[in-house]
């Protein structure tokens, strides 16, 4: 076929599918995604605009229906779909999508939930006020019109637009290989920069004036570091977070009310995704979540648990949730035509130069229209002047273009108050005095009634001549002057700030983002109860106050099935703790994470915290150093065997633990403590035995499987209860003597001894570094021991005695290090807690039984002790008939 006679040329299919393309990208950049910087709507939304503007939609008459506007818009300008229209016409009038809204809608405009509007043939729209100041002066020759699809309508390439509309309401849009995402902003804030900007042409740096982006639906940004890139660069990226504070709703439990969210972000949603987080137990410690949200606001209520902390919980929603998400911005809009990405202040540039051409335009339109006026009256003035024979020739013509025709051939003599005007008009000095009318001054001059020949309506003409003359000088000064014409730019800035600024709403915070659980938690002393069948808590230590010594307490942790309460720590919240099991294992975590309780609550299972065993329970709960002064690990079996372990060997242990001891059948892992090579060992057991050793003599093991060495050598039925951590004795036994017979019997005996064999400094010193050893027995009896009663010998020996075991004294409980400003705490299988000062406690020797320290009931024990140091502050003392701790 020749297809050069048909008509056809041929064209390669790769160059027709690429400009074939290309003319389809450019299409949808400029003619449907992507809005213009002048006035910052996108085609569809500025034809919604002009139709409802052109067919009397003004705020200030009533709504009219949503389908309406519609149908003017496919019929006139946008030959579309009804959906798409429909659905940007509803997206004018949503609050929660706009900042400042430019339609005002009645009726159903869908959700924050992601609810649809109503039907158009439902819902009701007019323009606000607002939206009017983007259409204000349309019809003064200030904006080029196009045909429409079928050049049966004229249409505006652009609206006048009295305020940058691209920042205060944003705009987001995805077209073929070009985005935008640009956040709505602070109307005052940027009417304001407005100003500044015409002050200061070379003005870059608004960040002092428009602080930041501001959303319909409020929330915070945390930082400033991403809006002040946006700003700067025209992309950047920043965090949005919505707020949410913490109420009481029944006694010791909070909920956490969330009262804002991110901008678009879907509320329904948002709960769904919380609500499956909780079932599926990524966020621990919700009890309830329910949407209350209703006309007057944003209400999601999400109840906790009593042992829950709400800033943790709060913490984990923000980082789990869309509670707290990022806004990407990406400020590309159409300048001329063309996708070009802009910074701020090239915005607000680009719309103050559009703004500058409205204003000129309008000011020729006014002048124009007062210079056609200008003509007119003259015309008038001259024919009232010259009545008599305006009246003559008209009378003797035969039709009225005769009439005009003899009006515009002659030629007219101009009094000097005319020739003024026309001068002012016409901007020449050489004027002549005759005048000869125009066609259109004639034709004034024909229409003119004869009412306006008396002497009231010749004042009136003269009155209006002199008017018309003021304002086309004002005009003509204003068009020559540039400092006028931004002054009135900024004067009308000024107005529309002051007639429709509202207060920020969201607001700019300290970026919080990367705060962990620990940052959120206030550091607090908290005391850690633990039960043998393995229930643990903590408990702010303010919640128990001292009692004399010989008191009933109160109950520390309510047991059940008998139940024992078996340790107790004292640490803060931010401590990372290394949680030591019987069976040898180990586990790591912070004090904060354990569960809180009341004092008298049972507190939560271990197994819920640790994969652990219904045989297991808690050794030692030891809390990690903050400073490096401790080198090394101790462990103690309840079969005497110990082990030393450098501190790093459990540093890092993941959440189902690490094997910390090897263990022989039926023996338990007692105690784990820090300590230094100039450090002794002290390991006592039930039966009242006690043997002190250097931890220079243990040699470090690497594994951590091994079973350690022999400590202490220990008959049937015996078991080691307690191990601790002394400082090594650097003087001689017969020192050692010296200063004890003389610190506590005080004899002239013994104060010669001590005069002859220590010095004054050597007494001081010796002083110094004595420890108080006490010692607790599981019928409530107590006493406290100079470490220098306990000499130091070779480990695996049987030690010596700790304290006089008796049938009323029971055996021993623990052993632990004092000082005379601590508080020591005593527990009891039944649940009951004394806390009562050191200093109450009589100071005995080795073998003695002690005193009676807790007044216990029938077949009541005591389990175990704890001791408060002198930093936790001193307590308020009440007396036994308080009843209270």
């Amino acid at each position: 076929m020749n297809t050069e006679q048909k008509g056809i040329v041929p064209i390669a299919i790769e160059e027709e599918l690429r400009q074939s393309y290309l003319d389809y990208a450019m299409s949808v950049i400029i003619s449907r995604a992507l809005p213009d910087v002048r006035d910052g709507l996108k085609p569809v939304q500025r034809r919604i605009l002009f139709a409802m503007m052109e067919d009397g939609f003004e705020h200030s008459k009533p709504h009219k229906k949503s389908a309406r506007v519609v149908g003017q818009v496919i019929y006139k300008y946008h030959p579309h779909g009804t959906e798409p229209i429909y659905g940007a016409l509803v997206r004018l009038a949503q609050d929660f999508s706009m900042r400042d809204c430019l339609v005002d809608g009645h009726g159903n405009f869908g959700s924050m939930d992601g609810d649809k509007a109503a039907a158009m043939r439902y819902t009701e729209v007019r323009l606000t006020a607002l939206a009017e100041h983007l259409l204000k002066d349309y019809d003064k020759n200030t904006i080029d019109f196009q045909p429409n699809y079928d050049n049966s309508f004229q249409l505006p390439s652009v609206l006048p637009a009295s305020f940058p509309n691209l920042l205060i309401n944003g705009a987001s849009g995805i077209a073929v290989g070009v985005a935008t995402n640009i956040p709505p902003h602070n109307l005052g804030e940027v009417m304001e920069a407005c100003g500044a900007l015409l002050d200061d042409p070379q003005r870059t740096d608004l960040f002092d004036i428009i602080k930041g982006p501001d959303f319909p639906t409020k929330g915070m940004i945390l930082g400033k570091k991403g809006i002040h890139e946006a700003y700067s660069t025209g992309r950047g990226k920043f965090t949005v977070r919505g707020r949410a504070h913490f109420e009481e709703f029944r006694e010791g439990r909070t909920a956490i009310i969330v009262t804002e969210i991110p901008y678009q972000v879907n509320k329904a949603d948002l709960v769904q995704r919380i609500a499956e987080l909780v079932n599926n137990k990524d966020i621990e410690g919700i009890s309830d979540l329910r949407d209350e949200s209703n006309i007057r606001g944003v209400r999601i209520v999400i109840e906790l648990k009593r042992d829950a902390v709400p800033h943790v919980v709060l913490n984990r929603l923000y980082g789990m949730t869309p509670l707290q998400t990022s806004f990407s911005v990406n400020m590309i809009a159409l300048d001329k035509g063309r996708p070009v990405q802009m910074n701020l202040a090239e915005v607000l540039q680009k719309f103050l130069s559009f703004r500058l051409e409205v204003v000129t335009r309008r000011t020729q339109f006014f002048l124009r229209k007062a210079q056609e006026r200008a003509q007119i009256l003259i015309a008038l003035s001259i024919a009232v002047r010259f009545i008599d024979e305006v009246i003559a020739m008209i009378r003797q013509s035969q039709d009225a273009a005769q009439a005009l025709c003899q009006l515009t051939s002659r030629q007219w003599h101009l009094e000097e108050s005319l020739l003024v005007y026309l001068r002012a008009w016409q901007n020449n000095d050489n004027i002549s005095h005759t005048y000869h009318l125009t066609d259109s001054q004639a034709k004034a001059i024909l229409a003119l009634r004869l009412q306006r020949l008396t002497q009231m309506e010749q004042g009136k003409l003269d009155q209006e001549l002199k008017e018309c003359h003021e304002s086309i000088l004002s005009l003509s000064a204003l068009l020559a002057s540039p400092t006028q014409m931004n002054a009135l730019m900024k004067k009308e800035f000024l107005a529309i700030k002051e007639q429709f600024s509202t207060p920020r709403l969201t607001s700019i915070e300290k970026d919080l983002s990367g705060l962990t659980d620990e940052d959120l938690i206030e550091c607090e002393d908290m005391v850690v109860t633990v039960s043998v069948k393995g229930y643990i808590k903590r408990v702010p230590l303010s919640t128990y106050r001292s009692q004399k010594r010989g008191g009933r307490g109160k109950s520390a942790m309510s047991t059940r099935d008998e139940d024992e309460v078996s340790q107790i720590f004292i640490s803060d919240t931010h401590t990372p703790l290394l949680v030591f099991t019987s069976m040898g294992k180990a586990y790591q975590m912070k004090v904060y994470e354990l569960p809180v309780g009341s004092a008298n609550a049972r507190g939560k299972p271990l197994v819920s915290l640790f994969p652990v065993t219904e045989s297991e329970s808690i050794a030692t709960l030891l809390p990690l150093p903050k400073d490096k002064k401790y080198e090394y690990m101790v462990f103690a079996t309840s079969s005497g065997h110990v082990r030393k372990n450098a501190i790093s060997d459990f540093l890092d242990i993941r959440s189902n633990g690490k094997i910390a001891m090897k263990l022989g059948q039926s023996e338990k892992l007692v105690s784990v403590d820090l300590a230094n090579d100039d450090h002794d060992i002290l390991l006592s057991s039930y039966n009242g035995k006690s043997i002190r050793f250097s931890v220079a003599s243990l040699r470090q093991f690497s594994s951590r499987s091994s079973t350690g060495v022999r400590g202490i050598s220990l008959k049937p039925n015996d078991r080691v209860v307690a191990m601790n951590v002394l400082r090594s004795n650097t003087y001689p036994a017969d020192m050692i003597d010296a200063y004890r017979n003389k610190q506590y019997q005080d004899t002239d005996a013994a104060a010669q001894e001590q005069e002859q064999i220590l010095s004054k400094e050597q007494f001081q010193d010796i002083g110094a570094q004595e420890e108080f050893l006490l010692s607790i027995s599981e019928g409530g009896f107590g006493k406290r021991t100079s470490s220098y009663a306990y000499r130091c010998t070779n480990r695996g020996g049987q030690g010596v005695a700790n304290m006089d075991i008796t049938v009323r004294t029971g055996s021993v409980v623990n052993v632990i290090p004092v000082h005379d400003d601590d508080h020591v705490l005593l527990l009891t299988d039944k649940g009951q807690l004394l806390r009562c000062p050191v200093s109450d406690i009589r100071i005995s020797g080795r073998k003695t039984k002690g005193v009676k320290l807790f007044r216990l009931q029938e077949k009541e024990l005591i389990t175990s002790i704890a001791v408060l140091p002198p930093e936790q502050g001193e307590p308020e003392t009440v007396t036994e008939d308080d009843g209270g701790l």
